[in-house]
């Protein structure tokens, strides 16, 4: 077995976790299209998968192809997004008419992630920007919201001044 083969089963299992599904639950979940035992010896690399079929998996688990190849997905470019850690739990406490459209978008992520841990939840620096756009503020401004809300953590500020040039 190569270790690409390695890595492409690691990438799927990895993928079928994160969206809770157990083997027999992708052949429940695709009524029978994906048979536990495929997707399985796919995951181990026992068996090589093609790009057609690799395409549908991508389909089935609703992501990007590029995402179920390892060291594949797109660099987005340039130094790596500064990663911001938004406070969950403290988002969930504050008025819908001031967070509202920061958890509506938070709660999107979740889901395309499939990351439900309720606590924290990393962005990149660049969505600050798309969020900064809803709330008709520059970047700045919004981290500074953020902070002030306690969604943000003060020491964000100073990684976050690059977002206003």
């Amino acid at each position: 077995m190569s270790d690409y083969a390695k890595a492409l089963g690691a990438r799927l299992r990895a993928i079928r976790n994160q969206q809770g599904l157990s083997l027999q639950g992708v052949e429940e979940k695709s009524s029978g299209r994906w048979k536990a035992v495929v997707i399985g010896s796919y995951e181990r690399g026992d068996r090589a998968v093609t790009v057609q079929k690799l395409a549908e998996l991508a389909n089935f688990y609703s992501i990007p192809i590029a995402e179920l190849l390892p060291d594949a997905r797109p660099v987005r470019g340039g130094d790596p997004a500064t990663k911001v850690v938004l406070n969950l739990e403290r988002l969930g406490q504050l008025p819908a008419d001031q967070a509202g459209p920061l958890a509506r978008y938070a709660a999107t992520i979740q889901s395309q992630r499939g990351d439900y841990n309720g606590r924290v939840l990393s962005i990149r620096s660049e969505d600050l920007k798309s969020l900064a756009i809803i709330y008709d503020i520059s970047p700045g401004e919004l981290t500074d919201q953020l902070i002030s809300w306690g969604v943000l953590a003060p020491d964000a500020r100073p990684a976050m001044e690059s977002l206003d040039a």
